[in-house]
């Protein structure tokens, strides 16, 4: 009898889903659209057994190409939901390599906010499996830390570090205590100033720190490394920082300082809704 009614409701949701949804998520107006795919994506967050699949994922898919950035971003909004939750990780492999190109590209959205969302997204997908982006999606991501809007750029930084500067060697363990050029965060900061030089976009260190700031404030404030590696000999078998690793390093260390000591963005980065011109 349990099976007989779990039948039964699963033919109601279906018939339900098909005479309803399958309809309206194409809906003329823009806010019924949002609400069918926010509604979708409560459904296989509560019930992934029957929803979470490739047969009902596939309508956010299509959906986040809608002409309104309000449906949009609802989509990934609901995605946001399922990626959060590593249980269901296994459930979205398909979905993922099938849709990555598209929320990658929305990373440059016109609209800022769902620029934003997409850009949280993709920082989620990237710790559920860091296999599935490729070099060149993160460098599409990496580049927006230069952003001239700050939620953007906070995102992206946001990304950047989860990347590149959250994973710790074994090693680090021993010498947590440790401080000056022997700590930890020294590895991580030289690997700040290369991947400041290779951006080359020499005039906005500013902007990189700012847009780290809220995700890597200690790495930034960590003034004693950054002059113990301008100061000191360099460790056996330590390469030395060129000149021009040492330009670049206390340039960032210039803008940390300002950036402690003003609390406010570069000039030039704001948080207006405006949207960018090509």
């Amino acid at each position: 009898q349990l099976q007989e009614n779990q039948d039964e409701i699963e033919n109601m949701m279906n018939a339900i889903f098909k005479g309803v949804f399958v309809h309206r998520y194409r809906d003329a107006i823009a806010e019924i659209r949002a609400i069918c795919i926010e509604e979708i994506g409560i459904w296989m967050k509560m019930y992934s057994d029957a929803f979470l699949n490739d047969s009902y994922l596939k309508y956010v898919g299509w959906t986040m190409h809608d002409k309104q950035g309000e449906v949009r971003l609802k989509c990934l909004t609901a995605l946001q939901g399922l990626y959060y939750n590593k249980e269901l990780n296994s459930k979205l492999e398909l979905f993922t390599s099938r849709f990555k190109d598209r929320i990658v590209s929305m990373t440059l959205d016109k609209e800022y906010d769902v620029a934003v969302q997409a850009i949280k997204l993709l920082t989620l997908v990237l710790q559920s499996s860091e296999e599935v982006l490729t070099a060149e999606d993160c460098e599409n991501v990496y580049h927006l830390v230069y952003s001239a809007h700050r939620p953007v750029a906070v995102a992206a930084g946001e990304f950047l570090y989860k990347k590149l500067f959250s994973r710790r060697d074994p090693e680090d363990d021993g010498i947590l205590k440790r401080r000056g050029r022997q700590s930890p965060n020294a590895n991580l900061v030289k690997t700040l100033v290369f991947f400041f030089l290779e951006s080359e976009l020499h005039e906005h260190a500013a902007y990189l720190v700012d847009s780290m700031w809220d995700c890597a404030t200690d790495l930034l404030k960590d003034w004693e490394c950054m002059n113990s590696l301008l100061l000191e000999e360099p460790l056996n078998g330590e390469e030395p920082l060129t000149d021009r690793q040492e330009s670049a390093l206390i340039e960032i260390m210039l803008c940390t300082i300002r950036q402690a000591a003003e609390c406010h963005p570069p000039v030039g980065r704001g948080t207006g809704k405006r949207v960018r011109s090509k």
